[in-house]
């Protein structure tokens, strides 16, 4: 009697299995949480990005074997809320600047060594950035829901269109040596998809007055939005660097399918980090 082969395992296609499943799902409720928080604005967006700016410096630091972790989290944590409270408050500059200055201190007094202080910093500014720059941009008058809402947009069209395309055609790799699946082909699609995403947003935001931000030139729009494009995933590669060197797949586990927090904000920090130097220029111009 012939043996019985065994029935060949069904071939799964570049988007099946359950870490793709869990990967939608999370970014499902995900998004629905932020944009839930975006439209009420206030203190529920601002604690939303707290949130996220504390866990990801908790990764950070344990990622790179920060040492004490505990004490330099506490102040990291402390100095980002005290500057979110002033930021909210409307508080004066000199007092958030202070603030600021505290923390760098007490960072650089807790940590034991050079190199740590330079990956506590690290930490912090990230943190600053990530916790800050969403809420500041949405309490701001002339920018409004406009501003998170156009980097919503672009960072997540470009990361979800870049992964659809690259894992259907496939073709060079972007920079194999730093992250093996990223290619070409999903660089440049995921450059079109942001770019479209942030143009269509302030085209409808134009036609529903939601900000005097709409009234840019459709021009520097679309210009602008490539440049956030590129950035988004060339902050998604800086930290693919910086896992290799620490020796980790994930900055973290709190989201399933993505990771941690740093794996999902990466390409957000680096368009926060625009939007930032934005929010600095304007600042100054109009003083």
């Amino acid at each position: 009697m012939a043996p019985i082969e065994a029935a060949p395992a069904p071939q799964r296609g570049p988007f099946g299995g359950r870490e793709f499943q869990a990967r939608v799902v999370s970014a499902v409720l995900l998004a629905a949480i932020v944009v839930s928080a975006l439209v009420l604005g206030g203190w529920p967006f601002a604690v939303i990005w707290l949130a996220a700016a504390i866990v990801g410096a908790a990764e950070w630091i344990g990622m790179s074997r920060t040492a004490p972790r505990r004490l330099i989290l506490a102040i990291t944590a402390i100095t980002v809320v005290g500057l979110a409270v002033c930021l909210r408050e409307d508080a004066p500059l000199a007092l958030s600047l202070g603030l600021t200055a505290l923390g760098v201190v007490a960072l650089c007094v807790a940590a034991r060594t050079i190199p740590a202080r330079g990956r506590a910093l690290a930490g912090l500014f990230g943190a600053i950035v990530v916790g800050l720059v969403p809420t500041a941009l949405r309490d701001d008058p002339g920018i409004g829901i406009l501003g998170p809402a156009w980097m919503f947009a672009v960072v997540w069209s470009t990361d979800i269109v870049a992964y659809f395309t690259g894992r259907t055609f496939g073709g060079p790799k972007l920079m194999p040596r730093v992250s093996p699946k990223k290619t070409w082909s999903g660089a440049l699609g995921g450059l079109a998809a942001g770019t479209a995403a942030g143009l269509g947003l302030v085209i409808v935001a134009r036609d529903h007055g939601w900000s005097m931000l709409a009234a840019t030139p459709l021009g520097v729009i679309a210009l602008t939005s490539a440049v956030a494009s590129v950035m988004s995933q060339g902050g998604d590669l800086v930290e693919s660097a910086l896992k290799r060197r620490c020796g980790v797949k994930d900055s973290g586990r709190a989201i399933p399918g993505h990771g941690g927090v740093m794996d999902r904000l990466d390409g957000f920090f680096a368009v926060a980090l625009l939007a930032g130097l934005y929010l600095i220029v304007r600042r100054l111009l109009a003083a």
